[in-house]
């Protein structure tokens, strides 16, 4: 054997040695997201994180929204440690970091610019002036709708839409014959699923969930009057087992040209619009969500997917340069590079909406601006009440009572009940489960 075969083989044992150190020595981040396209996109894309930063392996937990909420609401209120990084909404981020159990987000690098956060946003993830949580994508809720069934019907869609309006050119452009229904909406059970929608018609209604001495108030005609102008709605233009449809599964009915009208989150603006994944990506058109009659209440929806390390990690360092990364202007730059400025993560950077070549790419960035502006999530509805929140109420105890309201309402929907037995219902238990906690505080 050469002199030069042993050198060789030697630097080949050093150079694996050091390989499976690094490997050994890698610390590994635990993640669990939802399973919306932004989030998926986002795990495609780790690879970019991981090569520059090999000391720090992420390991994904990936779930359908509802149970997302249910095992890190669970994970956390216990301190199971299971997750380094958690998916949360700007409903938990306050009360959770009020609770002492969110960490701080103050290792995010010199170069990440908070200040460029959307003011909106950025208030909804602060306590005290401290930063718990990094925005991932924001949103509020539009209209998106077909521009060709609206010509063929002889209909414009107005600047500011009301629900007369909705409701009439719903049931105008359902063709069951062709498989193409009127309107989409949110069916399926949850707080954060059919009671965002319902929350937010109800605001735009009049209505509101409890009065200023925490009085329920689903016993009120505005309540009456929106969930019955939702359930004929649905029956009238809307899909077959629309009680099991979320945000996933209506995304998928529209992308396949059988919504007229779709109602949800601006975020899924960019996965209607995209030709590979719609076939109507051409005939998309944009609107705020509507009004009841003269009023001027938008539903005041208003939400953010947000990464934040809950206090029980003990990798937090790690964690923070991982959200660090995933929420930053070079990500949204990343993203680009990739899929297309259309195809960014929208709703959490005002430098976003300055760009022009965003501006350019994404038809729906004006509309997803000014649906965002037009939400305040202080003063959510129209006569006074004692909390925040736009789709939700900004209190612990929503998520349990959300849930519950939740499923009342699906049923309804599922014609499995009716709307004054649901509304009835909802009213006593709410009722109870707010006595039992203490309100008024």
């Amino acid at each position: 054997m050469t002199l030069k075969t042993i050198l060789l083989g030697a630097c080949s044992a050093l150079a694996l040695a050091g390989l499976f150190s690094t490997a050994a020595s890698a610390e590994t981040l635990t993640i669990a997201t939802v399973n919306n396209g932004d989030m998926v996109r986002m795990q495609g894309l780790t690879s970019e994180f991981t090569k520059a930063n090999p000391d720090i392996q992420i390991n994904w937990v990936t779930l359908e929204e509802n149970v997302l909420r249910e095992r890190v609401t669970t994970d956390i209120a216990t301190k199971g440690g299971q997750y380094d990084i958690l998916t949360i909404g700007n409903y938990e981020v306050p009360i959770w970091a009020k609770q002492g159990w969110l960490l701080e987000l103050n290792k995010l690098g010199d170069k990440y610019d908070t200040n460029d956060i959307l003011p909106a946003i950025k208030g909804g993830l602060t306590v005290n002036g401290k930063l718990y949580a990094a925005p991932f994508y924001g949103e509020s809720a539009m209209i998106m709708y077909r521009k060709d069934l609206f010509e063929k019907a002889g209909l414009k869609m107005p600047e500011n839409p009301t629900w007369e309006f909705i409701g009439d050119a719903a049931r105008k452009i359902t063709d069951r014959k062709t498989d193409v229904n009127g309107i989409c909406l949110r069916g399926k059970a949850g707080w954060g699923e059919n009671m965002a929608f319902i929350t937010a018609l109800t605001n735009s209604f009049g209505g509101r969930w409890f009065d200023e001495k925490w009085a329920p108030q689903f016993d009120q005609p505005e309540w009456k009057a929106a969930l019955q102008f939702y359930v004929d709605l649905m029956k009238d233009a809307g899909p077959s087992g629309a009680s099991s449809n979320g945000f996933n599964e209506n995304l998928t009915l529209f992308q396949q040209g059988k919504c007229g009208m779709w109602m949800d989150a601006t975020v899924a603006a960019s996965f209607v619009s995209n030709p590979k994944d719609s076939k109507v990506a051409d005939k998309v058109g944009y609107a705020l969500f509507p009004v009841k009659g003269e009023m001027k209440n938008h539903g005041n929806w208003l939400w953010s997917w947000n990464l934040a390390v809950p206090n029980s990690s003990k990798k937090a360092d790690s964690a923070q340069k991982f959200i660090s990364w995933a929420t930053s202007k070079e990500y949204t730059q990343l993203v680009a590079s990739k899929e297309g400025w259309a195809n960014v993560p929208p709703g959490t950077r005002t430098s976003l909406y300055n760009n022009e070549d965003y501006k350019k790419a994404a038809a729906f960035a004006v509309p997803t601006l000014a649906a965002m502006n037009a939400a305040d999530i202080t003063k959510p509805t129209v006569k006074p009440v004692p909390y925040t929140g736009g789709q939700f109420v900004a209190i612990p105890e929503f998520q349990a009572i959300g849930t519950n309201i939740g499923q009342l309402f699906s049923a309804v929907v599922a014609g499995q009940s009716t709307v004054a037995d649901a509304l009835a219902q909802a009213q006593t238990a709410t009722a109870r489960e707010m006595k039992r906690a203490g309100y008024p505080k």
